[in-house]
């Protein structure tokens, strides 16, 4: 009995979430997301209801995760791929605002259709969450520290004022008709992300302020 390397599993995984958010996406773009069930969106990807199971715990989740795929890493990368002199808080604060204001071609009538629909808005807002893990990863780099303690603190406050700036930004028309399909966004979603991240500002600059210094014969090389 054989078993299969790690990383061909985990790419076989990841190539399975693909095809379902792909599916999930299309699907619902071709006849509405009311009308898509599980089932449709596993037998399009080639797989059981039950492994979508393990995947997504929704038909939201998994349209919205076609939108928002890969873009937590690519803050990450970005905030990463800052030079050392620029602040911290500058790397991420561009970095957040560039990935979540910038979207490509395709994915402009998934947003609308995103944008649109209460449940799929309510799971796009709570997306947000998914910047934490590699964004902890990046600050921690950035910040040169052994505990990710302060790393994973700003991360997940990063994501906090993002889910903010994101539920104002798709607030549905009048707030006694929440189940409205029609979206006012108060504000740009550019100014609504750097307004809700500004007061994060400090700490991160403190944060980058306080990291360990390299010993000096270090810092001559």
């Amino acid at each position: 009995m054989t078993t299969e390397p790690a990383g061909l599993r985990e790419r076989k995984k990841q190539a399975t979430r693909q095809a379902l958010r792909e599916a999930a996406l299309r699907l619902a773009l071709e006849r509405g997301p009311d009308n898509v069930r599980v089932d449709d969106i596993a037998e399009a990807a080639g797989v059981s209801p039950r492994t979508y199971n393990n995947y997504f715990s929704s038909r939201e989740q998994a349209i919205v995760a076609a939108v928002t795929a890969e873009r937590e890493s690519r803050i990450a990368a970005a905030v990463g791929a800052h030079p050392v002199g620029t602040g911290l808080a500058d790397a991420v604060v561009e970095a957040v605002v560039t990935q979540y204001t910038d979207p490509d071609e395709d994915a402009r009538d998934a947003l609308l259709l995103i944008t649109t629909r209460p449940a799929l808005r309510e799971a796009f807002v709570d997306s947000a969450a998914a910047i934490t893990p590699p964004l902890t990863a990046a600050i921690a780099d950035r910040l040169g520290a052994a505990d990710d303690h302060t790393a994973h603190v700003l991360a997940a406050s990063v994501a906090a004022a993002v889910h903010v700036a994101l539920e104002r930004w798709a607030r549905p028309v009048g707030a006694s008709s929440p189940a409205s399909g029609l979206v006012v966004p108060s504000g740009s979603l550019p100014d609504l992300l750097r307004s809700a991240l500004a007061p994060l500002r400090p700490a991160l600059d403190a944060a980058e302020n306080h990291r360990p210094q390299a010993p000096e014969e270090d810092r001559r090389t």
